[in-house]
């Protein structure tokens, strides 16, 4: 599957459990929503996903990338230390 360079670097960084390189893939103004909570540029996304990786160890394969108009999506099976393990996902840019 051909992904676009950040979406790559974003999996491998999730993968290897490297929330700096993971936060790297997001710009300054970023927004990230999960489990109900708004996480805003990059430092509250390195401390939510380190928090997070710590919690869950997930890991993501990704399923299948679509591109329509200003909206990416990233569909990505998604395993780890949490209820419901695994789920397909889908990433939102």
């Amino acid at each position: 599957m051909n992904l676009p360079k950040v979406v790559a670097d974003l999996v491998a960084a999730q993968n290897n459990f490297d929330s700096i390189a993971y936060a790297g893939c997001f710009s300054e103004t970023a927004i990230v929503e999960d489990e109900g909570k708004t996480h805003n540029g990059r430092k509250e996304i390195e401390h939510w996903i380190a928090d997070s990786n710590e919690r869950y160890h997930a890991t993501i394969k990704p399923a299948g990338f679509e591109e329509h108009d200003a909206e990416s999506i990233l569909k990505a099976e998604t395993s780890g230390n949490f209820p419901g393990s695994p789920i397909v996902l889908n990433y939102h840019w």
